[in-house]
């Protein structure tokens, strides 16, 4: 039983890509015509709008035909069902076998690191380990206090040599 389950859940997955292939990219009304327009999509709603009466010509407008198949919605395209975790204690109500975790980004790096911990023991998927991995390197390529302190005290051994100033060309020859 729920090796069927699978099966239908992968091929809904498969058809949803290939349907979001041939979606369009719906744009808002006139946004090709004025700058001040974005193109980010919106109901069209006048009466006589070309695109709410979907005459040809004028682009697609939303309608539930381009909608997903129904076993496939709110899915992750790995086939997981995403879950926001913001800290451990969250990760107990997580089924490992049907369920993701999403870290939510104001999560501080010590609770994210015990996040990680408890995810690996229960054999949770983290859906964005890449951004953790991420902070990481810049932790680790960031410098320590102690490598700071002795950079600052170089730079303050060096004498600093000042410049001299000189005239501006042209203002002491001109002048008669």
């Amino acid at each position: 039983m729920k090796e069927q389950k699978a099966a239908t859940v992968e091929k809904a997955l498969r058809a949803r890509t290939r349907m979001k292939r041939k979606k369009p990219n719906f744009i808002r009304q006139e946004s090709w015509r004025y700058d001040r327009l974005k193109e980010n999509w919106r109901r069209p709603r006048g009466i006589d709008n070309k695109m709410r009466r979907k005459i040809k010509g004028w682009p697609p407008t939303v309608s539930v035909g381009y909608r997903g198949p129904k076993a496939a919605r709110g899915l992750h395209p790995s086939g997981y069902e995403e879950v926001l975790v913001h800290n451990v204690e969250e990760l107990k109500n997580v089924n490992p076998k049907t369920q993701a975790v999403r870290i939510a980004h104001t999560v501080g790096k010590r609770k994210k690191a015990q996040i990680l911990m408890q995810a690996r023991k229960r054999r949770i998927t983290v859906l964005n380990l890449g951004e953790v991995k991420e902070e990481a390197k810049k932790e680790k390529e960031e410098e320590t206090p102690e490598e700071k302190v002795e950079k600052t005290e170089e730079k303050e051994k060096k004498p600093k040599t000042r410049r001299k100033k000189t005239e501006k060309s042209g203002e002491g020859e001109n002048k008669r």
